[in-house]
């Protein structure tokens, strides 16, 4: 296959979306009505296809960085269609991004975004900044409104640790490409209230990385606890959140291993809240 050549006044530059959709690579829109992909009964839903959807998902930021997380669990209306599916992903080296919404466009934009970033470091010889790439993934999440509007709605977080200010920092998006900067932690998913909650019951400024785990942990876990759509540990199974934290040494995911220590300690935690009159989940 030729690359495709463009006049000055043409050329999609850095952009790689662009580049993507002026190549005519676009696909077409889904039909909701199953008609374009083939009907019949899904899961007992009725006409069209059963979409797969993943929640919950959080980002906090701690001393040295931000800490990201999401469950396994993605639904396909009220049946669990994957147990171990995964919604936090490196964008690059020094940030990350984290799905909800209908799986398979999620995951798919995610790709997209993180041959965006390897493409306008390419084509202009350095990284794009912190702040650039979280107005291409608003871009993108704009640009996925015809679809979202036929039901496959993609609300990310975007979290980083900026390189030029020493910090972390967090991003928050709307359907429609609005991005939102988060002081301290944020949240998406159908069990982002009450992971919210407990990340903002339990946030406090200067935390260090260990202590910010195992407040987005706890956080799930609730979520889990009173959202069906939400998964909680899996300690039979060995599935555990993806949890990953982004400083000035990049993006480091938490072992297995660890999560299942940090799991257990916080069951210990509860039980002993439980048996002391203490506050009950």
């Amino acid at each position: 296959m030729n690359l495709p050549l463009y006049s000055p006044q043409d050329d999609p530059g850095p952009n790689f979306a662009e580049l993507v959709r002026r190549a005519g690579l676009v696909p077409p829109l889904p039909d909701p009505t199953g008609t374009a992909l083939g009907t019949g009964t899904a899961f007992g839903t009725g006409p069209g296809l059963a979409v797969t959807h993943g929640t919950t998902c959080v980002a906090v930021r701690y001393a040295d960085g931000v800490v990201m997380a999401g469950d396994r669990r993605a639904t396909s209306g009220n049946f669990i269609s994957h147990r171990s599916i995964e919604k936090v992903f490196p964008a690059d080296r020094h940030s990350g991004v984290a799905i909800a919404g209908a799986a398979g466009p999620a995951v798919e934009m995610v790709r997209l975004f993180q041959l965006q970033l390897e493409h306008y470091e390419k084509v202009e010889g350095s990284p794009i900044s912190l702040e650039g790439k979280a107005n291409q993934l608003s871009q993108m999440v704009r640009n996925h409104l015809p679809a979202a509007m036929q039901g496959l709605a993609v609300v990310p977080l975007f979290a980083g640790y900026d390189t030029h200010a020493g910090r972390g920092r967090l991003f928050q998006y709307d359907v429609t490409g609005g991005r939102y900067e988060e002081h301290d932690h944020a949240a998406t998913g159908s069990g982002s209230l009450h992971a919210a909650t407990v990340v903002k019951l339990g946030f406090r400024d200067g935390l260090e990385r260990a202590a910010v785990i195992d407040l987005v942990l706890r956080a799930l876990y609730e979520a889990a606890d009173e959202d069906s759509a939400t998964g909680g540990p899996d300690l039979l199974r060995g599935i555990f959140p993806v949890v990953a934290t982004i400083s000035a040494d990049g993006f480091e995911r938490v072992a297995d291993d660890d999560l299942r220590t940090r799991y257990q300690t916080l069951f210990e935690q509860l039980e002993d809240e439980r048996s002391s009159g203490g506050a009950s989940s």
